[in-house]
């Protein structure tokens, strides 16, 4: 299993939202700091059913599969902003774990432009200033771009 150990921080983006219009106060924004939080082997961002009630709107539900390829339907919520060091990224969320800790997936890994060191079980940035996700234009759009 690809479980990574890395602080990162997890907040309802509706909550911050209010606050940044200046209602509010921060205090009252939603969220957790999670120690161990990236797991290669999942694909989003997964949060137990103890974090992800409040202040997550409910969108609809989708079948997940688990590692050992049972299947299950679950709730499907948002907004959650994830954010380690200087990267930050919104994301939708499946809700209703019965794991003590939130899972942060590959592709959310990837919008944050972060690599998942296995070896040292550590989660590494791309780029040192910011994040810098990878884009790939088609062979139009490239061509276009070069003029």
């Amino acid at each position: 299993m690809g479980e990574i150990r890395s602080s990162v921080e997890l907040e309802t983006t509706v909550d911050r939202g209010v606050f940044d219009r200046g209602h509010g106060e921060e205090r009252a924004i939603r969220g957790a700091t999670v120690e161990r939080g990236g797991d290669t082997g999942a694909a989003t961002l997964a949060l137990p059913q103890t974090w992800s009630s409040p202040g997550l709107e409910e969108q609809e539900t989708a079948f997940v599969t688990y590692a050992h390829e049972r299947r299950d339907e679950r709730l499907l919520a948002g907004l959650v902003t994830v954010r380690t060091g200087n990267c930050a990224a919104v994301t939708h969320c499946t809700c209703g774990l019965t794991r003590n800790e939130p899972l942060i997936g590959q592709v959310v890994l990837e919008t944050l432009d972060l690599t998942a060191d296995c070896t040292n079980r550590t989660l590494t940035p791309h780029h040192s200033d910011y994040p810098l996700p990878k884009l790939k234009a088609t062979a139009l759009a490239a061509r276009q771009s070069d003029k």
